[in-house]
C-alpha cells in the first residue's frame, strides 16, 4: 500500500519532471556543484544519494542502474571510478544543501546542491 507517500510535482508532468531530475544530477555529478531551487534540491538530493550508494559497489547490474538514472557515460564513469571510491567509508549524507537567498526574477530560494567534499564557496 502507497498511504501518504507523495511525490513532489514540481510543476511538471511526470515525464518532464523525469528528464529534469536526470538532468540535474548528471549536473551534480560532472560538476560536483549546482545552483537551483530549494524544491528542485531537495528532490535531486535524494536521487543523487542513491545513485552514489550504488557506484560504491562496483558491478554490471550497478553499472546498468546508474546508467538508466544519469545521462551520459562520462557521468557513469565518475560514478564508479571517483565518487564511489572516495565515499566508501561514508555512510551516506554525501550531499549538501547551501541556501543563497531570494532569486532575482522569481524571488524562489535559490541553493546551492553540492557534494560534501567539494570546496567551500564564498558568500559574496
Amino acid at each position: 500500500m502507497r498511504h501518504r507517500k507523495t511525490t513532489p510535482k514540481l510543476g511538471r508532468t511526470r515525464e518532464a519532471r523525469v528528464r529534469m531530475l536526470r538532468n540535474l544530477v548528471t549536473s551534480l555529478i560532472i560538476e560536483e556543484r549546482v545552483t537551483t531551487s530549494l524544491a528542485r534540491a531537495k528532490v535531486a538530493r535524494s536521487l543523487a544519494e542513491r545513485i552514489i550508494t550504488k557506484g560504491r559497489t562496483d558491478t554490471v547490474h550497478s553499472r546498468r542502474q546508474v546508467a538508466g538514472m544519469v545521462y551520459g557515460s562520462d557521468a557513469v564513469k565518475k560514478v564508479f571510478n571517483e565518487l564511489g571510491p572516495r565515499f566508501t567509508t561514508r555512510p551516506g549524507g554525501y550531499t549538501r544543501i547551501l541556501r543563497l537567498g531570494p532569486r532575482a526574477g522569481d524571488a524562489a530560494e535559490a541553493v546551492i546542491l553540492e557534494l560534501v567534499d567539494a570546496p567551500a564557496v564564498e558568500k559574496k
